[in-house]
């Protein structure tokens, strides 16, 4: 209910979709409990709640240590204040692995409730959409087929609702400082970025976009007719206000550990590199396909006795593990490699967002670039981070066909990625029921919304997307009664995780075609 509140004014159909997701999110309540998540959480409400601060980041008497920013170790103890109520014993630092119907139930309405959050910054994403495509039937309109695509996403449903995180309350944060920024309110825009990034340091990877976009079209108070920077309408006075803000952001959020002189032991836990490449599951990344590659040439050659087995090592990048790993014949990758491909990947994006300005839209579209470069080359990527991506495209998607197209072959392949995470029997077919529904309105919808431009697949991509229905039977029901499930266990992970990096990549390399080919805005002054 407290949804509606939120949306109160946009009409009753936004207030259907927001109550109706909310109900569907209580319906998910009894499912995958067993989340490890659900324990990591429960332990950070236990540290904040039950340690003072200046133990929080050295606490260690559960594997799960405090490994995100203060914002959020201060969101944590705000909710522990309330599970108070709900059973005390949740509380407890040395309860490990503790879990009850009581501890469950607060666990997953305090994700429900916080989405207000999210439902609020949705409503607000809605008054940027370009509605010149509006039809007169409401579910042909733009703002309606944004709403579901968001209210209802599959990612955000079955990684906060079945396994377990926080990420629409997360989303919401920054969804609404991209709505600020497209409002021209650029204060309030970097304002609740700066918060974010004290929430959840992944951010960071989209902060290229915000400080190039913010310099280019809010310090410079106008452009020539050319479109380049005019450099004598520079204002000094928003460049201090701007770092005023991301300056008190960070002292409210690092202040008290700088005091405390614990930011290197911060710092040490919010960039733990010793974890290695991957994560136990491979994201669909550039890494998935190096690995992939790797591993080929390791068999290969073992056949072929070009390798010596007893050097082959020991570690192995599909053991589920999460730690350092070697690879066998490509060369091994370090931090800053993956560093250095990240930054490689992201400047030409940057560099088109300041020397060919395409307005609010531009910088959307240079932010999904920074986020899909960093899912794709970044260190020890988790699957879920493909989100940061999904979310702020389908702003782009109901605006041009050529973005609705990006945008399906990126989220259904990134949504499908996220199978792995739900590999209990039961939850097998919500997700599969879940993904079906959302993909079946998302390609329908965007059709019906295009469906004078030409069609938003051709062969190839349309055979593609086709071929994950395979890749499921094969992955779920045929490989799970061969006699590989005991040789080779990480088959399933492994086709998976490869499959959908190449749509993953697919999707990145259009994406920038689009905006390194787009036509500059055409104004004097700045959007």
């Amino acid at each position: 209910m407290a949804a509606l509140g939120t949306v109160k004014g946009s009409g009753s159909w936004f207030s259907s979709l927001a109550l109706g997701v909310t109900l569907l999110k209580c319906l998910l309540i009894p499912t995958y409990s067993h989340s490890t998540d659900f324990e990591v959480h429960r332990n950070w409400l236990a540290i904040t709640h039950s340690l003072p601060l200046s133990q929080w980041y050295y606490e260690a008497t559960s594997e799960w240590t405090l490994d995100y920013p203060p914002f959020f170790a201060w969101f944590e103890y705000v909710l522990s204040h309330v599970a108070k109520y709900f059973d005390q014993e949740m509380l407890n630092v040395h309860n490990l692995n503790y879990f009850n119907s009581r501890t469950l139930l607060f666990q997953r309405f305090s994700v429900i409730f916080t989405d207000v959050l999210f439902v609020y910054a949705v409503h607000e994403c809605c008054k940027c959409v370009d509605g010149r495509k509006a039809s007169k039937e409401l579910t042909e309109k733009p703002k309606f087929i944004l709403s579901v695509l968001l209210l209802w996403n599959f990612g955000l449903l079955i990684v906060d609702h079945i396994h377990f995180q926080y990420n629409g309350f997360l989303s919401g944060l920054m969804l609404l400082s991209i709505a600020r920024l497209f409002q021209k309110r650029h204060m309030e825009g970097a304002f609740f970025f700066a918060v974010l990034l004290h929430f959840k340091h992944i951010y960071v990877y989209v902060a290229p976009a915000y400080g190039i976009y913010l310099l280019r079209s809010y310090c410079f108070t106008a452009s020539k007719p050319d479109g380049s920077v005019r450099w004598n309408s520079f204002s000094f006075i928003r460049l201090i206000s701007l770092g005023l803000i991301v300056f008190l952001v960070s002292a409210l959020s690092l202040g008290p550990f700088l005091a405390l002189n614990q930011l290197p032991q911060v710092f040490s836990r919010l960039f733990p590199f010793k974890r290695g490449l991957c994560h136990a599951y491979w994201a669909p990344n550039f890494w998935a396909l190096y690995n992939a590659v790797d591993k080929v040439l390791s068999i290969i050659g073992l056949e072929l006795k070009l390798l010596d087995p007893n050097k082959i090592p020991k570690a192995s990048m599909t053991s589920g593990l999460v730690q350092q790993f070697d690879h066998t014949v490509l060369p091994s990758v370090t931090p800053l490699a993956t560093l250095i491909c990240t930054l490689i990947a992201i400047l030409p994006s940057v560099c088109c967002l300041w020397f060919k300005p395409q307005g609010p839209r531009g910088f959307l579209r240079c932010l999904i670039l920074c986020a899909l470069s960093s899912f794709m080359f970044g260190w020890h990527v988790h699957e879920k981070a493909i989100l940061l991506a999904i979310l702020p495209m389908s702003l782009l998607s109901v605006e041009k066909a050529g973005d609705a197209s990006i945008f399906l072959i990126l989220t259904t392949t990134g949504h499908y990625s996220l199978f792995p995470l739900l590999f209990t029997t039961p939850e097998l077919p919500i997700k599969i029921l879940l993904m079906l529904l959302f993909t079946i309105y998302s390609i329908s919808s965007l059709m019906m919304l295009f469906r004078k431009e030409k069609p938003l697949f051709n062969w190839m991509e349309t055979f593609y997307l086709l071929g994950l229905a395979p890749l499921e039977v094969c992955c779920e029901f045929v490989f799970p009664f061969t006699s590989w499930r005991l040789k080779y266990p990480f088959i399933p992970l492994l086709m998976t995780s490869v499959y959908c990096a190449v749509g993953v990549t697919y999707a990145w390399f259009r994406l920038y075609v689009s905006m390194l080919t787009g036509p500059p805005v055409g104004k004097t002054k700045k959007q």
